[in-house]
Parts: structure tokens; C-alpha cells; sequence
């Protein structure tokens, strides 16, 4: 992986995950993170990895290590509105958002998907872009800065439990649900 990137298998250390915990990557895109989250949740853990884009999906399961198999299962779902995830009611012992808060366009749906999916105590990381880097990464006005996205969850009764630099052009922030 490219030293430009943020390190999956480094910023997932941050969650504290353990054996059997049950946790979803909300827009799993090439499946970086669901991958790193399967091996600290192992065999008696799941990981859900949500996309909206079907193929995305299709070829993280196809680039998945067989020992990760029955660990990540593929959702096509909706992440940016209520039920769109089509997981249980308070099911998961966190969620990871990398990368995909700037594409995201129901900021509020997405809220109220992670609140409802996310046990009470639960944990959420965001990874997100820092900024615009000429090229890579989203452009200028897609940016949702660390101090917006930390105003976001904390005015939606979420609780900042510390802030990381998750990459030279990535910052990360972890939450507990309310």
C-alpha cells in the first residue's frame, strides 16, 4: 500500500476490537478495512461490508483470503437511509467509515442508519481525507474537515472519544454511540 494511504491494519488497532465482535464497514469499497477488521474479530466474529455499488462488492469477495471467508460477508445496501443496511437494530459493536464521508449525500440518514445499527456503547471510526491533494483524494469542496465531521457526530449525540492521524493525508476520530 502506498505510504500516501492510510494503514488499515494500524487505524483498526485504534477500535480495540476483539474476538467475536460484530462490525460493519459502511461504504467497504475495495475492502481494505473489512479485511484488516477480520482478522482482529476472527473466526467467531463478522464483519459486514456495506456498498451501494454491487461490482465493488463482487470483487471484494473475490480478493477476500479464503480464511477471511466466512468472517466478511457482503451486504449491497444503503448506508444513507434507515433499514438501508438491512442489519438488526442495535447488532454491531462498531462501524468503520473510511474514506466515505465526503461522497456521502444524506449526511443525516446515514446518522440515523449508524445510531440504529450501532449498540448502545458502540464504537465509531471516521477516516477521512485531511484535504485536497491535487488529484488525490476527493476534490476541494467534497472535503469534510475533522473539526465538521467531529461537530457532526457529536451534535448527533455521539461521544468523541479521541482523534489520530490515520495517514499522512488521513485523520481519524473515534466515537462512542450514544
Amino acid at each position: 500500500m502506498s505510504a500516501s494511504f492510510s494503514n488499515p491494519q494500524e487505524n483498526v488497532l485504534q477500535l480495540g476490537l476483539r474476538e467475536g465482535m460484530k462490525v460493519g464497514d459502511f461504504g467497504a469499497g475495495s475492502g481494505h478495512y473489512a479485511r484488516a477488521v477480520a482478522a482482529a474479530v476472527g473466526m467467531t466474529g463478522k464483519v459486514y461490508a456495506i456498498d451501494i455499488q454491487e461490482d465493488v462488492l463482487k470483487h471484494l469477495k473475490l480478493n477476500t483470503h479464503e480464511r477471511h471467508q466466512g468472517t466478511i460477508e457482503t451486504l449491497w445496501g444503503d448506508m444513507e437511509k434507515l433499514g438501508g443496511t438491512h442489519l438488526r437494530d442495535a447488532s454491531l459493536d462498531a462501524i468503520i467509515l473510511a474514506n466515505t464521508l465526503f461522497q456521502v449525500e444524506n449526511r443525516f440518514g446515514c446518522l440515523g442508519e449508524i445510531k440504529r445499527v450501532l449498540k448502545s456503547g458502540g464504537k465509531l471510526m471516521v477516516i477521512d481525507w485531511a484535504g485536497s491533494y491535487g488529484g488525490m483524494g476527493p476534490a476541494h469542496e467534497k472535503v469534510v474537515s475533522e473539526h465538521e465531521t467531529e461537530d457532526f457526530f457529536i451534535n448527533g449525540g455521539f461521544h468523541k472519544v479521541k482523534s489520530f492521524r490515520a495517514g499522512p493525508h488521513h485523520y481519524g476520530i473515534i466515537f462512542i454511540a450514544p
